[in-house]
């Protein structure tokens, strides 16, 4: 049984291995303008069974429990937190956080997903053509797009996502375009691609594309960013549980290593 309890500590190393990497990521991006932090979620391997449980015995009596020794754990999946990040006030005309669910859509390349990203961050800024396109990365354009003439002095973006402005020598106000939302059933099954980018998959199903406050869509700030959801003291606590978690792990390799060994000692007897 020695080699079971060698095998199993082995695959409690590797996962909590890709936990500790987890965490680590969590705090590299503690400052990540809408980062969401990602937990680990642990499920057991199987089970070598020594004695089935209800088995009868020769005074056909019913056993009332068996034996079974487990095989380890195993990293069941990494699950996205999408809990609201703090809202930071920036007074950027330009800087939109989204006050709930929902996310912003991007163009990105053809030959990834189906050509457009979903993100948190509303840091935009304009292009040589005037588009509002994302401050990171290569600038991805906003979909649906929104246009703003050079002589553009000023901006102004609804709860609704209704974007307008003002242009120098003219009053009044001339609308620029609508800012949409998109929605999905299960924003974990997204796929990470960095930089705040996720894409869609199977497991997220299609995005729903609304206007900020409809259909349960969160509402855009203007002049304001969400900041990234990692808690460094809950990352920082997590961190040392699975600290030691690894250290007990590395024990049982050690006392399963002694008990061989004294199987080994036992021909000099």
């Amino acid at each position: 049984m020695a080699i079971t309890a060698l095998n199993s500590a082995a695959t409690g190393l590797r996962a909590l291995s890709t936990k500790i990497d987890v965490i680590a990521n969590n705090l590299a991006n503690a400052e990540t303008i809408a980062f969401k932090r990602s937990r680990c979620n642990f499920e057991d391997l199987m089970y070598l069974t020594l004695k089935e449980p209800g088995v009868q015995n020769d005074a056909g009596e019913i056993s009332p429990a068996g034996t079974q020794v487990g095989l380890g754990v195993k990293i069941s999946n990494t699950q996205l937190d999408l809990e609201q990040g703090s809202l930071e006030t920036t007074n950027r005309p330009l800087d939109v956080a989204i006050e709930g669910q929902g996310f912003f859509r991007v163009k990105i390349m053809d030959s990834i997903g189906d050509g457009y990203g979903y993100t948190r961050n509303g840091n935009f800024f304009r292009n040589k053509d005037g588009e509002l396109v994302l401050g990171m990365g290569d600038g991805y354009r906003l979909v649906p797009p929104i246009s703003l003439p050079p002589d553009t002095t000023a901006v102004s973006i609804s709860q609704a996502g209704l974007v307008e402005y003002e242009r120098a020598g003219q009053t009044g106000k001339s609308t620029a375009g609508q800012l949409k939302v998109s929605l999905f059933v299960n924003p974990q099954g997204l796929k990470l691609l960095g930089g705040s980018i996720y894409i869609r998959t199977d497991a997220s199903g299609e995005a729903l594309e609304t206007n900020p406050g409809e259909d349960g869509a969160g509402k855009t700030l203007q002049g304001m960013l969400e900041g990234s959801n990692v808690d460094p003291v809950t990352e920082l606590v997590n961190l040392i549980k699975t600290q030691r978690s690894f250290e007990l792990n590395s024990q049982s390799i050690q006392t399963a290593d002694q008990a061989l060994q004294t199987i080994g000692n036992l021909r000099r007897f």
